[in-house]
């Protein structure tokens, strides 16, 4: 089995870092793992998107073209790759930064206001956390429980002071997505 994602947003929102929390979680539940960023040359604002694909078995190539997953943090991302999810695919939507709904019927969708609950629990930087809480109700591959100790386990120390902001997120996503 192989399970392709594709998370999508501005740079600064966490897109590459969610990414690396879902690849290091699969990684050490001993899963095959790729995870390929793709970010423009701007730091902050400009595009920036990363694939995680995540495998039972060796993975033959990192490139994604249709993806089952996507988590699009923002409308550019949406239009872009919405037409690209396989059919029956996920789509994890941010309605905060919306101006439309997903449109496609053979797909399942979750728009939630993930920015909006982010800046609800006191910082609108885990918007990121909050999207990748409202997919592992619907991702079988991995539990919430494995997220949170990769991120506890891959967070540099100097940062361990933002894991319950985070796992605060990741509850608040998952509670959101099940509403």
């Amino acid at each position: 089995m192989q399970t392709e994602i594709l998370i999508a947003g501005f740079g600064g929102q966490g897109v590459l870092f969610a990414g690396q929390v879902l690849a290091y979680a699969a990684m050490d539940a001993g899963h095959e793992v790729t995870w390929f960023p793709s970010y423009g040359p701007e730091m902050r604002g400009g595009t920036a998107n990363c694939t995680v694909i995540i495998a039972d078995e060796e993975i033959g190539s990192p490139l994604v073209a249709h993806p089952q997953v996507l988590m699009a943090l923002n409308a550019p991302s949406l239009d872009k790759f919405e037409p690209q999810v396989q059919p029956e695919g996920l789509v994890v939507a941010n309605a905060s930064l919306l101006n439309r709904g997903v449109t496609r019927t053979d797909v399942k969708a979750i728009a939630l206001k993930a920015s909006h609950i982010a800046e609800a629990l006191g910082d609108r930087r885990l918007a990121n956390m909050v999207m990748l809480g409202a997919m592992m109700p619907r991702f079988p591959m991995l539990t919430m429980e494995q997220i949170k100790t990769a991120l506890k386990g891959h967070l540099p120390a100097r940062k361990h002071h933002l894991l319950e902001a985070n796992y605060r997120a990741l509850d608040a996503g998952a509670a959101a997505a099940q509403a």
